[in-house]
């Protein structure tokens, strides 16, 4: 089990760095974290954030070395590719405004000093949402991107020491053209997760190039790889870091809907485990992150950290700690953990529901504890989050209500409560997945929350065998945790009408 724990000031000291998304964070060593470049508020950035690990201190460290524009530093810039070295960080292009770069830039951690490089030999095309990947402590391999015009599916071998690039010839099948995916060595081989294709598709598959250690002696070539287990949902601007024996893949963004598309964003955690060579959903405890893509993940000794990103409208300036439960931090929170499984994932709300319930209600505390032990729901009894709307309160719900109720309620100015929530849960009932508009999808994940707090929550004080029998196996509501529709991935879509049919007829 993993906590999720947002960062407090009692973790640092000195000046955060500000929200952005695109940008990168290497690991220097063990000693430091070093954050440069993004977006935010349409501004392109090029400052320097460092996180200091021992003495748990964020700095801005004065930077010297000019390039041709006289400017310390390379350019500002966002979705470039960052590799450390030992106590060097290279940067390779990236974007700014519309404009993709194809400079190259190093880094001394040491000094702080920038050198703009001259590089010689098969020189890549200038391009952003590139990835890239440290061979060793003297090479870096970088796959694919976009240069404004096409979808790359290209590998660039650059020798630190030389300053040379290689374009590597890759023999047989070739996975197709991407960008905003994944790159990450792992011992002789460069994985290759997700991303976004030629023609706009979001891909969810994994690749391994081989060929790519002088002293192996093998000829490059691509393999997909299908491994077993919950692989993670196709996607891109996701991260992947590697922390022991695991790889961690967290966030990013996909796509839901069947004849409408529309905007997922994803804040769950998938381990890739390197010893089973088999995908695995990391059991979290503690209220998640909100979703996000482009944000960047390191790895802190056993610790995970989150830092930036976007989800469609906001861009993120938070920290979050992801922790195995023998940290000390991971009992920060109130909250006691939930049984591991996906549908527990954001527990917190539906406890704050418990909690609302419990308040109103006047019920005894051991009662609630009694409840708690049997479903496994553990409360907070402090700050709720989740706020349930009732019907007369939902604009869009009852907009939907309007419009089906019109016959019914033809010659009045407004619906009664129970006219318009029959109207809408009949034409629910009768629906099926492929037949529900999109902007139908908010009111009703509402509804279904809804009713979970009324018909299950509320029986607290009454009947407490009756609420247990209810949730029997507590699978049965896999989305009462979201909180909005964005969340719903295309193929949650007839899971969640299953389960709120299944909802009514109790």
């Amino acid at each position: 089990m993993h906590y999720w724990v947002r960062a407090s000031s009692s973790d640092f000291t000195g000046t955060l760095p500000q929200p952005r998304s695109g940008h990168t964070a290497v690991n220097i060593g063990k000693s430091k974290i070093v954050v440069f470049g993004g977006l935010f508020d349409k501004n392109f950035l090029r400052d320097i954030t460092v996180y200091d690990i021992e003495n748990k201190l964020w700095y801005q460290p004065e930077c010297t070395g000019s390039g041709s524009d006289g400017e310390v530093g390379p350019s500002p810039r966002a979705f470039h590719v960052a590799v450390s070295i030992d106590c060097h960080m290279f940067i390779f292009g990236g974007r700014s405004g519309s404009k993709r770069l194809g400079d190259f830039w190093v880094l001394d951690t040491d000094i702080w000093q920038w050198s703009e490089l001259t590089s010689f030999g098969d020189l890549p095309s200038p391009r952003d949402f590139a990835a890239a990947s440290a061979i060793g402590n003297r090479k870096i391999v970088m796959y694919g991107g976009w240069d404004g015009k096409k979808w790359l599916s290209d590998v660039y071998v650059m020798d630190t020491m030389s300053l040379e690039w290689m374009e590597l010839s890759v023999s047989g099948s070739l996975p197709p053209p991407r960008c905003g995916h994944t790159a990450t060595m792992v011992e002789k081989r460069l994985l290759v997760y997700g991303g976004r294709g030629g023609g706009g598709p979001i891909m969810g598959d994994l690749w391994a190039l081989k060929g790519l250690i002088e002293e192996e002696n093998e000829t490059p070539g691509w393999t997909q790889l299908k491994l077993p287990g919950q692989a993670p949902s196709p996607r891109c601007g996701h991260t992947v870091t590697s922390g022991g024996h695991h790889l961690l893949l967290f966030g990013g963004h996909g796509t839901g809907g069947w004849l409408s598309r529309y905007d997922v964003y994803h804040n769950d955690c998938v381990v890739l485990d390197r010893v089973s060579a088999q995908w695995k959903r990391l059991p979290t405890s503690n209220e998640p992150p909100p979703a996000r893509a482009y944000h960047s993940v390191t790895y802190v000794g056993s610790r995970y950290l989150l830092f930036g990103g976007f989800d469609g409208k906001t861009t993120f300036g938070d920290l979050w700690w992801l922790v195995p439960e023998e940290d000390p931090i991971a009992k920060r929170t109130p909250s006691s953990p939930p049984r591991n499984g996906p549908e527990n994932k954001d527990v917190a709300m539906a406890n704050d529901a418990l909690q609302s319930t419990v308040s109103e209600s006047g019920i005894k505390g051991s009662a609630v504890s009694e409840l708690q032990k049997r479903l496994e729901i553990f409360v907070s009894l402090s700050s709720p989050e989740l706020q349930i709307t009732e019907e007369m309160e939902d604009k869009e719900f009852l907009e939907l209500a309007s419009w089906l109720s019109v016959e019914t309620v033809a010659g009045t100015e407004q619906i009664s409560h129970n006219q318009a929530a029959e109207a809408v849960r009949n034409h629910w009932r009768k629906s099926t997945p492929k037949s529900i508009p999109l902007k139908e999808l908010s009111p009703l994940l509402r509804d279904y929350q809804r009713l979970i707090a009324r018909h299950h929550l509320m029986k607290v004080g009454s009947d407490l065998q009756s609420i247990e029998s209810d949730f029997s196996g507590k699978q049965s509501y896999h989305f009462y945790h979201m909180r909005n529709a964005s969340q719903l991935r295309m193929d949650d879509i007839p899971k969640l009408l299953e389960e709120y049919k299944r909802l009514q007829s109790n």
